[in-house]
């Protein structure tokens, strides 16, 4: 069974940083052979996506909040993603979510981690 857990969430103020780390266990294949990414959910509102790395092409693709402020990188040794978040804003607030995904087959989620950036 493949478990996703996040962690590194928590109380940052406006311009600072965090990293949030997501590791992955109980693959048949390695992260290598995955898609990665986050999305992400403010209190009452739907979730987006926030930035990946797609498996099809290896390229990074954001959403324009996260262009410039966010790098996702991957560590396929230690089945983990990370994100780190640079020059937080209050609009950051929002538990994050990690997937890995691969065409045609099963994606898979963690719980989130919750974030919280106070102005």
């Amino acid at each position: 069974e493949v478990h996703v857990d996040e962690s590194g969430g928590g109380l940052v103020q406006a311009g600072g940083s965090l990293r949030l780390s997501c590791k992955i266990s109980g693959f048949t294949r390695g992260l290598a052979d995955y898609g990665i990414g986050w999305f992400r959910q403010a209190p009452g509102k739907d979730s987006e996506g926030v930035i990946c790395l797609r498996y099809s092409d290896d390229r990074t693709y954001y959403r324009t909040p996260a262009k410039g402020r966010f790098i996702i990188s991957r560590d396929n040794v230690k089945n983990t993603v990370y994100l780190q978040m640079n020059s937080l804003k209050p609009e950051d607030t929002a538990t994050y979510y990690c997937y890995v995904d691969r065409p045609f087959a099963k994606d898979y989620w963690g719980k989130g981690t919750l974030v919280t950036v106070s102005s």
